[in-house]
């Protein structure tokens, strides 16, 4: 590390100033530049901030899902939907949007000339998780807002349990995303690894059939993935409950489980 000193009128030198570090400056260098190229991908913004809004929009004017369901303890299909598609944005952006963007700049030999730089792998993965994880949380913000002003569901009434359900599933999603990126060559293989994990992950999450509707063996099973016990432990803090233990040790342990994975096995080449 360099320092620059200078002196002032009376001969004395200051302090000296310390030069930026490279590794840092290099960090904010690439957020700065990962952010600029997301704001171009209309593909990604569409798929995260609108596809959920536009679902919950769709099945909200279906009359039958506004409608009590004693199947479901009472409430109804849309007040179900509503976590269904928050976890529908985080499996957006974490399996569909990022995996693609990270292999494509392998593909491109874009990471092996990062590889020069002072950038690590570690900082372009954190720019990319932390871009689109702002992203979901806009879209989070968005289909709370819809459903609460346009099919008047309830905001979570256990807000402290909700964000943290919120945060670990949001970090689940975007270290499995980085998972497939670590481990795929190319954009095709990103492709098709993503679309393999895809629909197993939409039916985790209720899309099809809302969790506390599927019989209790399967309900079971589905809780020990991470957006199974994502999609319980939202909907119990929506109801005004503390989310099961369970469930969020579930969520923890994936998130420690993938993240570390991906930091383990990601190569610029």
């Amino acid at each position: 590390m360099t320092t620059a000193t200078t002196t002032d009128a009376s001969g004395v030198a200051p302090s000296p100033v310390r030069a930026p570090r490279p590794v840092k400056a290099a960090r904010r260098a690439v957020l700065r530049a990962e952010f600029t190229l997301f704001r171009r991908e209309a593909g990604s913004l569409v798929a995260i901030l609108l596809f959920p809004v536009a679902l919950l929009v769709i099945l909200g004017s279906i009359p039958a899902f506004r409608e009590t369901d004693a199947g479901l303890g009472g409430i109804r299909l849309i007040d179900a939907y509503v976590p269904v598609t928050v976890l529908l944005a985080m499996i957006a952006g974490g399996i569909q949007s990022m995996p693609p963007i990270l292999t494509g700049y392998r593909e491109r030999g874009i990471l092996r000339r990062m590889s020069t730089t002072p950038v690590r792998p570690s900082a372009l993965l954190s720019a990319q998780m932390g871009i689109h994880g702002v992203a979901v949380l806009v879209s989070v913000a968005l289909c709370l807002t819809v459903g609460r002003t346009v099919f008047d569901v309830a905001l979570p009434r256990q807000v402290a349990g909700y964000l943290v359900a919120l945060a670990l599933s949001v970090v689940c999603a975007l270290a499995l995303g980085a998972l497939i990126a670590s481990r795929a060559r190319t954009t095709k293989i990103s492709n098709a690894i993503g679309s393999v994990v895809f629909f197993p992950a939409m039916f985790c999450a209720g899309v099809w059939i809302p969790v506390q509707a599927m019989p209790s063996a399967l309900a079971h099973i589905v809780e020990v993935t991470p957006f199974g016990a994502g999609a319980q432990a939202l909907n119990q803090a929506m109801s005004g409950d503390w989310p099961a233990w369970t469930h969020l040790l579930v969520l923890a342990a994936w998130a420690v489980a993938l993240s570390g994975a991906a930091a383990r096995w990601f190569r610029w080449e």
